[in-house]
């Protein structure tokens, strides 16, 4: 089974299964599809992270990029900016997207590399049909960068409308789009097991174009680069165990959450004290993820302590009838396309790989088609912040690769896209599947909720109103948001006990689960 948010990228996955591939080469095959039929929302310039169940164990992938080695604090604040700007060069860092696929590939691959690419070059030359969620993002990233364009240096982003916008405008939903330099990149990347980005050609054409334009990043940053294989992280919650990829990602606030509200006894779903709880929950949980969170070599506050049942029971008592505004504690006192694939041998993967907003920085090398991202911007400025960039240190991340298993037994990947959401679309599926026992596409489609900051919290257009009444009345200021585009985009495969996947993918993306 292959999940993912665009049918051709789960066609193609599934198509890899067929060929004799496991889970992981459908996973590679899919996400290179992906950076061609979704590249609103990733490409071969971002960063990666995955788990992977393999015979029997969890591993984890941690294939995101730290700042270049030019790259410091003084510097940028002496070019004027008080906080990290989203694009242009600043926040580019070493992308961990390919070297991720040639990890997975040499460590777990059953096929050639090769032979995995070989989808996502065809799309990419031949050209295909835009899928009406991918053309909305697609027209949001082109008002963007045509308001970046009259605000700076025009010049900058030139490259972007001619590879993404050839025409003038953004391509409309059906329409045939090819992107012939995207299909030579990724035949390059074929040959070489992806080394050609770090260490070849496309290394030297990345430098050169930083070099041009004023920015830190070069072929010294890109050669120095390698994944990094990490133990994930786990909570038990109500007999299941859930599992996330340690920091420099927020993966733990997710686990953070869980292990506040495994202090509460729910009894439905659509009720306001079960709602307003989760969303107490997780405001505390994000509190304490977006200050203590950076590169692990940098924090001052061990995973061990956040995740510590005495910690989270000296928090939950916090919560209480009224909203409050969400404050970290003191531990030491107590744009990104998800997918998901499984074989027929029980193998399965948890993938997220992200440009960070919609394209990223709006930076294409030359000649390539690739779209740089843009993921330093969740660095700080700020000296005092374990998060503030530095030369060879990763940034706060955002993208989230989830797994549960139930005694020592693998239950199954899952996801929900979409930044800061991702967390708490996370919590609101696995409480949906644990505590309200819903199937897996029940779980993804039910109304969700998000936090914004503050006391605020968006609730998407077909949340009960009673209920956001109730939230209304203990203080949140909710507001009911025009569509469901900033609500997440997820996927999830979950394995019964007799062998049988149950693969969901959610309405608020394009998206397919395809079985063979």
């Amino acid at each position: 089974m292959v999940c993912a948010s665009q049918p051709l990228a789960a066609q193609a996955g599934l198509e890899i299964l067929k060929q004799g591939g496991n889970a992981v080469d459908a996973a590679i095959a899919a996400a290179a599809c992906l950076t061609v039929t979704e590249p609103v929302s990733n490409g071969i310039g971002g960063d990666a992270f995955a788990q992977v169940w393999y015979q029997g164990r969890l591993y984890g992938l941690n294939s995101s990029g730290p700042a270049p080695a030019l790259a410091e604090a003084e510097k940028i604040r002496e070019k004027g900016y008080s906080a990290m700007p989203k694009q242009g060069w600043i926040p580019v860092t070493v992308p961990g997207i390919p070297a991720a696929w040639a990890s997975l590939s040499e460590r777990f691959g059953a096929l050639p590399f090769k032979e995995l690419l070989s989808p996502a070059i065809q799309y990419a030359e031949e050209g295909y049909p835009i899928s009406p969620t991918v053309s909305e993002l697609w027209e949001e990233e082109f008002r963007r960068f045509m308001k970046a364009s009259d605000e700076e240096d025009g010049a900058l982003y030139r490259r972007w409308f001619e590879v993404f916008a050839p025409e003038g405008a953004p391509p409309k939903a059906g329409e045939i789009w090819r992107s012939p330099a995207h299909a030579e990149t990724l035949r390059e990347l074929a040959a070489t097991n992806c080394a050609s980005f770090y260490q070849g050609a496309l290394a030297e054409m990345i430098d050169a174009f930083s070099k041009a334009g004023g920015g830190f990043l070069r072929k010294e940053d890109l050669e120095q680069y390698a994944p990094e294989w990490v133990e994930p992280v786990t909570v038990r919650y109500r007999g299941y165990d859930v599992w996330e990829i340690p920091p420099n990602g927020h993966g733990i606030v997710v686990l953070m959450a869980l292990n506040l509200l495994e202090g509460f006894s729910f009894g439905a779903r659509d009720c306001p004290d079960t709602i307003h709880r989760q969303i107490e929950a997780m405001k505390l949980a994000f509190a304490d993820g977006l200050h203590y969170i950076a590169d692990p070599a940098w924090m001052r506050v061990e995973t061990e302590r956040l995740l510590s049942k005495e910690y989270a029971d000296s928090r939950r008592r916090l919560i209480g009838e009224s909203a409050r505004l969400p404050e970290h504690g003191d531990p030491h006192c107590g744009g990104t396309v998800y997918l998901c694939t499984a074989d027929r041998e029980g193998n399965m993967v948890s993938y997220i790989q992200s440009n960070y907003n919609g394209f990223g920085s709006g930076l294409v090398v030359p000649g390539t088609g690739i779209a740089l991202h843009n993921r330093g911007a969740n660095f700080s400025l700020d000296p005092s912040s374990d998060n503030c960039i530095a030369p060879g240190k990763r940034p706060y991340h955002t993208i989230i690769p989830g797994f549960l298993t139930k005694d020592g037994q693998a239950v199954g990947p899952f996801g929900v896209m979409g930044a800061f959401m991702q967390p708490q679309g996370q919590v609101q599926a696995v409480t949906n599947l644990i505590d309200f026992h819903m199937n897996p596409q029940a779980a993804l489609d039910a109304p969700r909720w998000q936090w914004t900051g503050g006391n605020s919290v968006e609730v998407e257009p077909s949340f009960p109103q009673w209920i956001a009444a109730d939230l209304r009345r203990r203080g949140h200021a909710l507001t009911i948001a025009a569509d469901s585009l900033s609500f997440g985009r997820g996927q999830m495969i979950l394995r019964q006990d007799n062998g049988v996947y149950l693969g969901a993918t959610e309405p608020r993306a394009d998206g397919m689960a395809a079985v063979w």
